[in-house]
């Protein structure tokens, strides 16, 4: 009966260990990807590439003229 009483006790334990971990590193990733200055940058980055588009297309007509 101790031996049952023991191995609950280290699985409650090893549970909330597991639960506290994943809730750790969900914050942490969740801060690391909502960080504003790097929605910023990718929002840059977008505004670049839509004028980087813009000059392809406009390049590839003048080849096809």
């Amino acid at each position: 009966m101790l031996n049952a009483t023991t191995h609950n006790t280290q699985l409650i334990r090893n549970y909330i260990i597991a639960a506290t971990t994943v809730m750790l590193m969900s914050a942490g990733v969740a801060d690391m990807f909502n960080n504003p200055q790097r929605i910023a940058q990718q929002d840059k980055l977008d505004g670049y590439g839509r004028y980087i588009g813009a000059g392809l297309v406009s390049y590839g007509k003048s080849l096809a003229r």
